[in-house]
């Protein structure tokens, strides 16, 4: 499927509970599963949302890895190189397969710089992050949590199925995210996208409108909900 940029471009100005809500009415599925569904810490809150095509990995760092050093530097090669190909733009996703996420640190300064150069907008990861205050500007974080080491920190594998904070990603799925979280957006929902989120919009103005007068009460509420009704 080839997906118009420009939309993509659209939806970064809406936030990622509007785009939940705007999947609701497009693809009913979605109102119980692919999105995230437990909290993230986020480098940049006030930064728009992110939209774009998953790179998928794992990684561990509790433990100083068994490989051999030359084949670590080999894999985090072609790790690279995956997260560089094909279409973007991108964002990567990152499973913390161990015991304790985030014991390890793989985000900080020097991997959003290399990660920011490479076309990735920024990653969702159950793992830690830290160099809040050295990492690559604009490039959005989602995190477990915050940590001061990167320890033992290692790719194990990429491009595969993962699952971060409730959100099974695979490569290539279409991914919007801000600072409440991340869901996934089904390619044959993408394009009924801009008018749902316009027929969200103006269903919920009646119920703003009244909720925000002087002497708002429940026959307001009433009589702004039937008008929301009547909207399609």
């Amino acid at each position: 499927m080839t997906i118009d940029l420009r939309v993509l471009d659209h939806l970064r100005a809406f936030d990622t509970p509007t785009i939940c809500n705007a999947l609701e009415l497009v693809a009913p599925e979605c109102r119980a599963a692919g999105f995230s569904c437990r909290p993230f810490v986020t480098a940049f809150p006030a930064m728009p949302a992110i939209v774009g095509f998953a790179r998928t990995a794992t990684i561990r760092a509790r433990h100083r890895p068994e490989t051999p050093p030359a084949e670590l530097k080999a894999r985090r090669l072609a790790y690279y190189d995956y997260v560089a190909d094909g279409p973007g733009p991108t964002i990567t996703v990152i499973q913390d397969l161990d015991p304790e996420p985030g014991y390890g640190a793989f985000w900080g300064e020097v991997n959003t710089a290399v990660h920011k150069g490479l076309g990735v907008l920024g990653c969702i990861t159950n793992g830690s992050i830290r160099d809040l205050d050295m990492i690559a500007t604009d490039f959005q974080l989602l995190a477990g949590c915050i940590g001061p080491s990167h320890a033992w920190v290692h790719v194990e594998a990429f491009e595969l199925e993962v699952t971060v904070h409730g959100l099974t990603v695979r490569h290539g799925d279409l991914i919007h995210a801000d600072k409440h979280g991340a869901v996934i957006i089904p390619p044959d929902a993408l394009l009924q996208l801009p008018a749902a989120i316009d027929l969200c919009t103006r269903r919920e103005a009646p119920l703003l409108v009244a909720a925000r007068q002087s002497g708002f009460g429940v026959e307001h509420l009433r009589a702004a909900m039937a008008e929301a009704d009547d909207i399609h």
